[in-house]
């Protein structure tokens, strides 16, 4: 029973519960910007780039027919798929800068802990005092 025991009192601490509420809404945040993402982000981009959707920009690697989408080109052999790898990578970028402001505001929002004062010299005279006191 002592790893039964063991395992509640981790489980029950709060940095365990913080950590298990922050994957959770980190996962939903995640679909939010992968939504804005794909959604509104990138068919702007796309429209600036040729108007074709940009996570299908590719470069056919085994002779395909570049008219093709991503999916029927990958179906037919290799493919360099590019503008699938810039999708996701501005995605991880938005969902960053985002923590990244979070974290700033909350280390901003949370109280430094007050320091302990610093011995001042009577203190330490007093203290002196008392060990040579104690030596006799």
């Amino acid at each position: 029973m002592g790893m039964m025991q063991e395992f509640k009192a981790f489980a029950i601490k709060g940095n365990v519960v913080d950590l298990a509420v922050a994957v959770i809404i980190g996962g939903a945040f995640g679909k939010i910007v992968d939504s804005a993402v794909k959604d509104i982000i990138m068919p702007i981009v796309g429209k600036i780039f040729g108007g074709l959707d940009f996570a299908n920009y590719y470069l056919p690697l085994n002779n395909q027919d570049p008219h093709l989408t991503l999916t029927e080109a990958q179906k037919l052999g290799a493919v360099f798929a590019y503008g699938n790898f810039i999708t996701i990578s501005i995605n991880f970028l938005i969902l960053a800068f985002i923590i990244f402001q979070m974290v700033r505001i909350l280390s901003k929002l949370k109280k430094d802990e007050p320091v302990e004062e610093a011995a001042t010299a009577e203190d330490i005279v007093l203290l002196r005092e008392i060990r040579d006191s104690l030596k006799k």
